[in-house]
């Protein structure tokens, strides 16, 4: 059941409370996450222990046109034109812990400008535009951007929202609509190309069910790929009912089409109306493409908003679809040379999965497989070179396996970035699940780790192979008692990386796969670990730990650095692939995804996928 509605505050009850304080949020992580990656330096206050002063300027007005015949002027005249064509400064002061890898956590209550309370990130942007480098045209959008964020902080605010009781007893499609987005990124739900509407519809906070469309695409233009045995015939009868089938098929014959030629796929409602029926309209006039209508499933979407959860029957696969909005850092299409090898690489990383002992009979990590999958080409867009990347990933589908089915009984999952989710009554899930285990705090986080770390690293170590283990890529299963006992894995057709050296364990990678998977140096490989999951997760969830779970900062990492020796304890004989992926370096390179929009990519249209750029270097915690 629904648990009814908690009481609405104060707060709640007022827009204007409910965005300043969403403000004051929003800001708090802005200014964090821009010190982390040195786009501002913050200096400490001499004698206010925890406290930081930080002055920023403004870009410099546009100067005036010139007077056709300009009057003489007194010297006091031009030294005050000169003060007054400079950039204005304002002081922003705050309250800050600072944490592993340089990181710092900003107290949103503390937060002051120019001696006042802050609460408007829009503002702090016009205000260090200057200090922070920014275009005018980047400053545009990023202010679009950063507005549409606030703007989805609010309505979360304003909702009904769980305490960490509830959200510990939400489902795992429910729960996915319960989080605030990308810890990192200060603007995680700009969603540039969505309405507010659209967004109502399709964020997965508005966490509101919807059906999908289908379409049928003729097999000259479009291409059917599966891991083996999975025939398109038995994918249809397994996620549509016998109604649907004959529907669509009818529908086919309908416009006199053979249906044996043609592959069927979901698409987003709003790719639909925005992008295919404008580019494919040749397709569609002349029934290359065909429309089929409304499945009948109820899906919910994922945090990654371009997944979707049937939650009609849960025992049927996830979908994924591309989705030609911009978010974070990239459009979300679907690249077609990866959706066509989705299965190919789901084959062989559920090969090495089974053939091995330690994955699969000690970890018995589960790899959720994009086990088919469609694609459509665009007669023109796909012929012309250099064309921005987005084109190039507008209609296709992916068909994931579901979680449900992988579970055992009285086994429950949640994605790890649902572990920072503070319940609306201020408790976070996190506390809420080691209170219920039974188990101390320092038990139950190795616990955790125990359950999360061993099969990444022997991925890593063995075959030369990572993924990138973010909040959302990463599902913890816990037991009855909410103890963490095993991981779940997801997103291989962007997420997976391999060692650009010859490992032998790689000798049995198909060509299709080896075609798609980037390969990357060893070290900068380590960098999946430490930018999706130490970085990207273990930051928040240390600081978490030690400010509402007494476990100090220290600890945290010195419980990383153990399950980290016994791994390698437990297989001595590796040592060489150890210091070949040394993830215990003195420091490493800090990678930076602010930065990376404001200074680097901006909102230009790139004709390929951006890459992460670092930005100096960090101290790293697992060196000890």
């Amino acid at each position: 059941m629904t648990p009814p509605p908690r009481p609405r505050t104060a707060v709640e009850a007022d827009p204007a409370l409910l965005r300043r304080a969403a403000g004051r949020t929003l800001l708090a992580k802005t200014l964090g996450e821009f010190a982390y990656e040195e786009l501002i330096t913050p200096v400490p206050v001499p004698g206010e222990t925890g406290w930081y002063r930080l002055s920023v300027t403004a870009a410099p007005c546009d100067a005036p046109a010139p007077a056709p015949a300009p009057a003489p002027v007194s010297a006091e005249a031009v030294d005050a034109a000169a003060l007054a064509a400079q950039p204005a400064s304002t002081e922003y002061a705050f309250r800050a812990r600072r944490g592993a890898y340089g990181s710092w956590f900003v107290e949103a209550g503390s937060l002051r400008r120019e001696g006042h309370p802050a609460a408007d990130p829009l503002t702090f942007l016009a205000d260090a535009q200057g200090t922070l480098g920014l275009s005018g045209d980047t400053a545009g959008h990023l202010v679009r951007e950063f507005a549409a964020t606030l703007a989805a902080d609010v309505r979360i605010a304003a909702g009904a929202g769980h305490s960490a009781k509830e959200l510990a007893g939400l489902g795992y499609a429910e729960l996915e609509g319960c989080q605030t987005g990308h810890p990192w990124i200060a603007f995680n739900k700009g969603r540039l190309g969505f309405s507010v509407s659209d967004t109502e519809l399709y964020a997965p906070e508005s966490r509101v069910p919807g059906r999908l469309m289908w379409i049928a695409v003729r097999d000259d233009v479009a291409d059917y790929r599966a891991v083996p045995g999975l025939t398109a015939r038995r994918l249809y009868t397994e996620e549509l009912s016998p109604a649907e089938r004959v529907r669509f098929g009818a529908e086919l014959i309908r416009r006199g089409c053979n249906p044996a030629r043609y592959w069927w796929l979901p698409v987003h409602p709003w790719q639909w109306d925005e992008m295919i029926q404008v580019l494919f309209g040749t397709e569609l006039a002349d029934a290359r493409m065909v429309f089929l209508g409304e499945g009948d499933d109820v899906y919910l979407p994922q945090q990654s908003i371009r997944t979707f959860s049937n939650i009609s029957q849960p025992a049927r696969r996830h979908v994924k679809l591309p989705l030609s909005i911009l978010n974070t850092m990239v459009w979300r299409g679907l690249p077609t040379d990866r959706t066509l090898a989705a299965p190919a690489v789901t084959a062989w990383l559920q090969g090495l999965a089974a053939a091995d002992g330690f994955l699969s009979g000690e970890c018995r990590v589960i790899l959720l497989g994009e086990i088919a999958s469609v694609t459509v080409r665009h007669e023109v867009l796909d012929r012309m070179p250099g064309v921005p990347y987005q084109y190039r990933e507008l209609l296709g589908a992916i068909w994931r396996e579901p979680l449900p089915p992988a579970l055992e009984p009285g086994e429950r999952a949640r994605t790890l970035a649902s572990l920072l989710s503070v319940g609306a009554d201020g408790r976070p899930l996190v506390a809420e699940l080691v209170a219920r285990s039974g188990r101390s705090a320092p038990e139950w986080l190795a616990l955790l780790l125990h359950a999360v770390l061993p099969p990444l690293l022997h991925f890593l170590y063995v075959y030369g192979t990572a993924f990138s283990p973010h909040g959302e890529n990463a599902v913890v299963v816990f037991d009855e008692d909410e103890s963490p006992v095993r991981l779940a894995v997801k997103d291989f057709v962007d997420d997976v990386n391999i060692a650009a050296v010859d490992l032998p364990e790689l000798a049995g990678l198909s060509q299709d796969a080896a075609r798609v998977l980037l390969r990357e140096e060893p070290g900068y490989l380590c960098q999946f670990l430490h930018g999706a999951l130490f970085v990207g997760h273990f930051r928040y969830l240390a600081d978490l730990f030690e400010q509402r779970l007494g476990v100090p900062t220290e600890r945290f990492w010195a419980a990383v650095r153990v399950e980290l020796a016994a791994y390698q304890a437990r297989f001595p004989e590796r040592a060489e692939r150890y210091r070949l992926f040394d993830l215990a370096t003195p420091q490493i390179e800090r990678l930076c995804l602010n930065r990376n929009r404001l200074l680097l990519n901006g909102y230009r249209d790139l004709s390929t996928r951006p890459h992460v750029e670092p930005y100096g270097t960090v101290l790293n915690p697992l060196a000890g």
